[in-house]
């Protein structure tokens, strides 16, 4: 079989990819040149583990291609995948979706013969029959299906997440559409991986309610360990305690200062707009952005009262500039809203993050970036750390004493244990634990 991945950026580059390693011919299309001469070098454009090697292999394999000519990369394919960005749209926080609506109508100019376009950016509700009518006003004549297939990737791990999915979605009525989808996922057929179809407007909902209950349950276990430290109780026991029960699940009941990425902030806030649209308000989720935005612009608080109320004319050391570890990504991440309320404080920053440097650098400009954790922290007052990259969950507490000019530490994921810390002198706030 032969597929048109248009995109390149996370999901795209990434499923692109992995459906070439099933064994599928794929060309992955961008309209930026620079982007596509990189990735003929094998450079990337986002960090993911283990992406560079799965690309080189397959590249050399004669399996995985990349062009800016989406009209060569289109002609003669199976399938055709949208994969282009749904970023938040200005003052109504509604999916922009005018990336998706132009990748249509130049597939229906380049299409031969049948062919499924498949959306697999995360799209709203009705997208799908949007996409068709686009493609429908256009090639009249042209035999096609619209299908949904929402990606469900987590990054970090997002190649193991295609390879070895907890299910995959598929919507369409069409059994020529469905027959395709079949052969395109026939290996995951192979390790008896759930494989859902649905309608295709029941498959766009899917993705949205999905992400939107994952945040949810991120901003319940947040607000429960404010609640734990008003009265004493440890956050990560009540979190196994309730996670133990099947119903609950474990996952996604760590605490932290809120979600951010390129997905639950603007997924939320989509949902939310499409739900007013139809006369059926989410005002569970609704609350759940409220109060996700206001928990990341409060964290900088806890660094200003560990610092005795003030942080003026002090260092701030911040380990951790990225959403989450193993990943480039600076979206919503809450190092946008913590680092600037710092240095509004008054306060010196300097940062170190493994991988997400070179974008902080275009959000966060006012700060001082350092090579590594120990330049970091060297004579700073306080260590804030955001994200949690393994790296720094080996710097123990002689260590930190040693860097440190005052022993203080923020720990906004809890990577310390707090009675060591507290035992070896340490001035040591977390979350949710006394």
């Amino acid at each position: 079989m032969r597929i048109a991945m248009i995109g390149t950026g996370y999901v795209g580059l990434v499923s692109g990819t992995c459906f070439s390693e099933f064994g599928i011919d794929v060309v992955c299309v961008d309209k930026d040149a620079a982007k596509i001469e990189k990735l003929h070098q094998n450079v990337m454009p986002i960090y993911e583990p283990g992406l560079d090697d799965l690309v080189a292999d397959n590249v050399k394999a004669g399996r995985l291609s990349f062009t800016t000519d989406l009209k060569s990369a289109v002609k003669d394919a199976d399938a055709v995948f949208i994969a282009v960005g749904t970023p938040s749209r200005r003052g109504d926080g509604h999916a922009d979706l005018s990336y998706v609506y132009a990748a249509a109508e130049e597939i229906a100019d380049a299409m031969t013969g049948y062919t499924v376009i498949v959306t697999k950016s995360t799209v709203p509700v009705g997208t799908g029959d949007e996409v068709e009518a686009i493609i429908k006003k256009r090639r009249p004549d042209a035999e096609f299906d619209v299908v949904s297939n929402p990606e469900f990737l987590r990054e970090g791990s997002a190649i193991n997440d295609f390879m070895r999915p907890d299910r995959v979605v598929i919507g369409t009525e069409s059994d020529r559409a469905r027959h395709v989808m079949k052969q395109l996922y026939r290996v995951l057929y192979l390790i008896e991986t759930p494989i859902v179809f649905t309608s295709r407007r029941t498959s766009e909902l899917i993705k949205y309610a999905g992400n939107t209950f994952l945040a949810t349950k991120i901003t319940f276990i947040n607000e429960i360990a404010d609640l734990c430290e008003k009265v004493g109780a440890d956050v990560h026991d009540v979190a196994k305690g309730i996670g133990l029960d099947g119903r609950i699940g474990k996952k996604f009941l760590h605490p932290g200062p809120g979600y951010g990425g390129s997905c639950f902030p603007k997924d939320t806030l989509a949902l939310v707009k499409t739900a007013r649209d139809y006369d059926a308000p989410l005002r569970i989720v609704e609350t759940v952005v409220d109060v996700n935005d206001k928990r990341k612009k409060a964290m900088a608080e806890r660094v200003v009262n560990a610092c005795g109320g003030s942080v003026t004319g002090k260092t701030v050391g911040v380990l951790g500039l990225t959403f989450k570890p193993n990943t480039d990504d600076m979206r919503d991440s809450p190092s946008l809203d913590i680092v600037p309320a710092l240095v509004e404080a008054g306060a010196t920053v300097r940062a170190f993050d493994p991988e997400g440097m070179h974008e902080a650098k275009k959000m966060l400009p006012a700060i001082t970036y350092c090579d590594d954790a120990q330049s970091t922290l060297k004579d700073a007052d306080v260590l804030v750390l955001i994200t949690e990259w393994n790296e720094f969950r080996a710097l123990g507490t002689d260590r930190l004493k040693k860097l440190l000019k005052a022993p203080v530490v923020v720990d906004l994921r809890n990577v310390w244990d707090p009675a060591e810390m507290r035992e070896a002198g340490f001035t040591y706030i977390s979350i949710g634990r006394p």
